[in-house]
């Protein structure tokens, strides 16, 4: 091999090539360079998304959650839990009781959703407990009895919501009197304000102990959710059959991928569209790898005539272009990878990019390049480098020295 990368290597530096076979040659290695960048910072930004969104979910919401649809909620909710924790993988059991009310200060009102917990158990596991920004984690009622409540930064920050102020919440699950059928209403005190990172929970999510939650719901010593945190979330959809079947008749489990299945597809989806959208900037690069090895083809004719009169073989001709095809393409591909990572690490290192957390629920783009991503793009940046050589080395393989020279 040496004989051909040596003729190879002379012809893609020979300064006596035509220029616009330089020009070309170098916007073909420009051309696989940018494809391949641009590939490595999508599909970066894309994995970024992906698990930046997969890990604030998963720091605030159960891996898997178990319900009793059409029962009104669960009495023997301990005892369930105890026997929900015995399956192995299971972290946490936590029961609790979700609520649609109406929250109401200083004149204004909204809907949000109560989570009523029990904070001894649940500061443990969720993140949204262990990340208070203002005020402290104390559920303990004030001197006049009034009940704390925790809500999300950004809802605080909205109303100008402080801790020690007083909220009013309305649940729409009301009470009979002479007067017919009135909503329950019941003044908290906030406690803390916590900041999950997550636009939708700092938004719209407050938190309440059990008790409280359930007079508020007026539904007694009842939960309508357990929630199962896992050691490994990938579990989560055989523990989820495991914990229905623990669980008996009547019951149902879903997992956080269950959840926010429309999510991550459209994610997925994402990743698809780019890399085949993206990657035909490479195609594109391979044609120019075609055009100017054609193009030395046709300019060197006479060369390789001499070569092959001298005694090369057709095979040894044949290598000469597809080592010039192979060297175009890995100089752009490896250019192409280390501006693409450079670029990926830098703008995820100082969240260069803001963006509206209240449309893709984080404030900055999220980049993670991940290596096995870069192997698959150089291996497709050099198979269309590697085929769009096949071509013109064969041409050149076919040339007949004596039909070439014969006028020499």
């Amino acid at each position: 091999m040496r004989f051909e990368w040596f003729v190879a290597r002379r012809y893609l530096r020979s300064p006596y090539r035509p220029a616009v076979l330089r020009l070309v040659t170098a916007f073909s290695v420009l051309g696989v360079g940018a494809g391949v960048a641009t590939l490595v910072v999508a599909l970066a930004m894309n994995t970024g998304f992906r698990e930046t969104i997969q890990d604030r979910l998963l720091g605030v919401t159960a891996h898997v959650s178990l319900t009793r649809p059409g029962a009104g909620g669960m009495q023997d909710y301990e005892s369930l839990a105890q026997r929900l924790a015995a399956i192995p993988g299971v972290r946490s059991v936590t029961p609790a009781v979700y609520q649609t009310v109406l929250l109401s200060f200083g004149g204004q009102a909204r809907g949000v959703v109560v989570k009523g917990v029990d904070p001894a158990r649940e500061r443990r596991f969720d993140e949204a407990l262990q990340r208070v920004v203002a005020g402290k984690l104390d559920f303990a009622p004030d001197s006049d009895g009034i009940e704390a409540i925790l809500m999300g930064k950004l809802l605080a920050d909205e109303w100008k919501v402080k801790p020690g102020d007083y909220v009013t919440l309305l649940s729409p699950q009301g009470r009979l009197t002479p007067f017919g059928m009135m909503p329950r209403t019941r003044r908290f005190r906030v406690a803390g304000i916590f900041e999950s990172g997550f636009f939708d929970y700092d938004e719209n999510w407050c938190f309440l102990t059990l008790p409280a939650a359930q007079n508020l719901a007026g539904s007694g010593d009842t939960v309508n959710v357990i929630e199962l945190r896992l050691a490994s979330p990938d579990l989560a959809p055989d523990i989820a059959r495991q914990a229905a079947s623990a669980a008996g008749a009547g019951y149902a489990a879903t997992t956080w991928m269950d959840e926010n299945q429309a999510l991550f597809r459209a994610l997925h989806l994402e990743k698809l569209v780019t890399s085949i959208f993206i990657g035909l900037i490479t195609f594109v690069a391979g044609l120019n790898i075609l055009v100017v090895l054609s193009m030395t083809v046709t300019d060197k004719a006479r060369d390789i005539a001499v070569l092959m009169a001298m005694g090369t073989r057709p095979a040894q001709i044949r290598r000469i272009f597809l080592l010039q095809g192979i060297a175009i393409g890995a100089s752009g591909t490896l250019a192409g990878l280390l501006l693409g990572y450079a670029i990926a690490w830098t703008a995820g290192a100082y969240h260069l990019i803001p963006i509206d957390p209240q449309v893709y629920a984080v404030a900055y783009v999220p980049f993670h390049p991940v290596l096995a991503d870069g192997l698959g793009i150089a291996l497709a940046a050099m198979g269309i480098s590697t085929a769009a050589t096949l071509i013109p080395a064969r041409a050149a393989s076919k040339l007949l020295p004596v039909e070439i020279l014969r006028y020499e």
